[in-house]
């Protein structure tokens, strides 16, 4: 009798248990593949789609309708800087809101070590995004030789390599290069081929922040392709621009380089944010050998009358070089020591110092701010030509080259909080430079294929149910250099692993984010 009554009671509860945790109903789905959109409902349980299709006598313990909207699978942002976050907006407020449900930081040269122990921590923290994170040349060559501004020797070439080795077994799903940045930028070729091997042999990425993006540009991408295919790892050249006034149009080269390299059988794409201006740090205003050795070397440098001069004779140089005709293409985000710098440009904060509008006085006030501290800053750099052209490019991914923001603070690059919103209103809605559906495949399966996720960037039976819910008319970017800190508005629902992270436009508390460490088998 209590066996029969049990299998009742057993029938009895499954009779009326959902079928799904989540049930989106009457969706238009862009799978991510660049294929035309359907319509079907989407099941979701345990944080995996595990139905795409008609289901309409299933039931769930939550319908989202989709009705008049279109379903995506979540962004996947390739280049990102979000290290430390966890401490200050452990869910990522910025990026959800623009639709990215998946980051990969560490890029540049620069990640967190040991990945182990960072990723613990975000782990016990509890995070909105789903994080992956390369290794980076240019902390790993700190760790072992500073900031020396010298070719490694073969023991230290060593020590990076097992430094590097150390991060892939933790996790990292490739290795970065920043090769403007100190140290990284006093390494050679063959140095970043060893350590691109490493990450090789565990299936990584080599992702580059090349040496050059505007007179040897085609060179460093040889540099970067040498490294990739030598290495054997598929190569991201990252935020792939011209940044030279002079050579504005030079895309042209630059992509038919790439272009030649992929007919070659090399693996080899790039991604990009919808800006003509970049963002970093003032000192590479400066010739490198004057960053070298640390702080009190530098101070010493510019100490010393001659070498301030030297120092000064090649910024005016690289000026001219750069198409430049003064700093006003230079605009501070960020300055600590005294934050009504933020939002001013060199030119106009030197006049401000009472000084006559001249390239020397220019050069006088970016040495005293490098010698109080740096400051980061955004470029106007870059012609519209080239990033439409560089758009089209069909194996260009979208990236924000942006952190996680705390609302209000600086003056940082608007693509922190619209990128993706931008890309969708501006190339796709207003301007078609993109269609919707091939838009889409730059921020979900060509990032996802190339980093190896493999159950992420397509709306797709068995895939990690990271999926956004909008209307592509209503989608707009609200940052801009003069107000950055505006969230975008547009994005309905952002699920994060099946976790509703906003809802009717509005963050949820919740913290859907995963870890998500590549293994060599991937």
């Amino acid at each position: 009798m209590m066996r029969a009554a049990l299998l009742v009671l057993a029938a009895v509860f499954a009779a009326h248990a959902a079928d799904f945790d989540t049930l989106i109903r009457n969706a238009r789905i862009i799978d991510g593949t660049g294929n035309p959109w359907f319509r079907a409902d989407i099941g979701i349980r345990s944080g995996k789609i595990t139905a795409v299709g008609d289901l309409s006598g299933k039931n769930a313990d939550r319908v989202i309708d989709a009705v008049g909207r279109v379903v995506t699978p979540g962004f996947i942002d390739v280049h990102t800087h979000i290290e430390g976050f966890q401490a200050r907006v452990p869910r990522g407020d910025n990026y959800l809101l623009d639709g990215v449900t998946t980051a990969v930081t560490g890029n540049c040269g620069g990640s967190a070590l040991p990945l182990a122990t960072w990723f613990e921590t975000l782990e016990k923290t509890g995070i909105g995004l789903n994080v992956a994170s390369l290794a980076g040349h240019n902390s790993v060559r700190s760790q072992v030789m500073g900031t020396a501004n010298r070719l490694a020797t073969p023991e230290e070439i060593a020590k990076m390599e097992a430094l590097v080795d150390q991060a892939m077994r933790d996790g990292a799903v490739g290795f970065s290069t920043g090769l403007i940045y100190i140290p990284g930028t006093y390494s050679n070729s063959d140095e970043v081929v060893a350590l691109a091997k490493v990450a090789g042999r565990y299936n990584g990425v080599y992702a580059s922040h090349m040496r050059d993006e505007g007179e040897k540009v085609l060179d460093a991408i040889n540099e970067a392709v040498r490294a990739g295919r030598e290495g054997g790892a598929r190569v991201q050249l990252s935020h792939f621009k011209i940044d030279n006034r002079n050579l504005w149009g030079a895309s042209t080269k630059s992509l038919a380089l790439v272009e030649k390299y992929r007919q070659e059988g090399v693996d080899v794409v790039v991604d990009q944010y919808p800006y003509n201006r970049s963002s970093t740090n003032l000192g590479i205003t400066l010739p490198s050998w004057a960053l070298a050795d640390g702080r009190d070397a530098v101070r010493e440098r510019l100490n010393s009358p001659e070498t301030r001069k030297r120092i000064a004779d090649e910024m005016t140089a690289k000026l001219k070089e750069l198409g430049q005709p003064d700093y006003s293409y230079a605009t501070v985000a960020t300055f600590r020591p005294d934050p009504s710098y933020e939002g001013k440009t060199i030119s106009e904060i030197n006049v401000l110092k009472g000084r006559d509008k001249t390239i020397a006085n220019e050069i006088e006030t970016i040495l005293e701010i490098t010698a109080a501290g740096g400051a980061q800053m955004v470029y106007h750099s870059m012609g519209d030509e080239d990033v439409d052209r560089i758009m089209r490019y069909p194996n260009t991914a979208i990236a924000s080259d942006g952190g996680v923001r705390e609302f209000g603070q600086g003056m940082p690059h608007p693509r922190s909080y619209g990128t993706n919103a931008r890309v969708l209103a501006e190339y796709v809605r207003n301007r078609k430079v993109l269609t919707l559906e091939d838009a889409i495949r730059r921020m979900t399966s060509l990032p996802a294929r190339t980093f190896a996720f493999r159950d992420r960037g397509q709306v797709r039976e068995g895939f990690a149910a990271d999926l956004l819910i909008f209307d592509p008319a209503k989608v707009e970017d609200k940052a801009t250099f003069q107000q950055p800190h505006a969230y975008t508005e547009g994005f309905d629902w952002v699920l994060v692993n099946g976790v509703v992270m906003v809802e009717d436009g509005k963050l949820t508390e919740a913290h859907g984010g995963q870890v998500l460490r590549h293994r060599k088998t991937e």
